[in-house]
């Protein structure tokens, strides 16, 4: 559905021009994930929401996937006005 949109999401975590905020970090070290199942996630995962910031009126784009262990996790991410992915949030899905 976000075809381009994930195309240029997996194109910026190849050339490794993201960035993550503080609320990212944690949550990753609290779920046990490293920034491999984040890239991980991006790179292989879908597109499977967007939501629209009320605050600043930006997209955000929820990607489901797999975790280099092969757990279901889920990345919450924009593209910013100055051309970096901004990850926002990560966390394990559960069922």
């Amino acid at each position: 559905m976000f075809e381009s949109v994930l195309k240029e999401i997996r194109e910026k975590v190849r050339i490794r021009k993201y960035v993550m905020t503080l609320h990212a970090e944690e949550e990753m070290n609290d779920d046990g994930l490293t920034i491999f199942d984040v890239e991980h996630c991006l790179l292989t995962g879908e597109i499977t929401e967007r939501q629209k910031d009320i605050n600043t009126g930006e997209w955000k784009y929820v990607i489901s996937g797999e975790t280099f262990g092969g757990n279901e996790a889920a990345v919450v991410s924009k593209l910013s006005l100055t051309g970096s992915l901004v990850i926002i949030t990560v966390y394990l899905e559960t069922e």
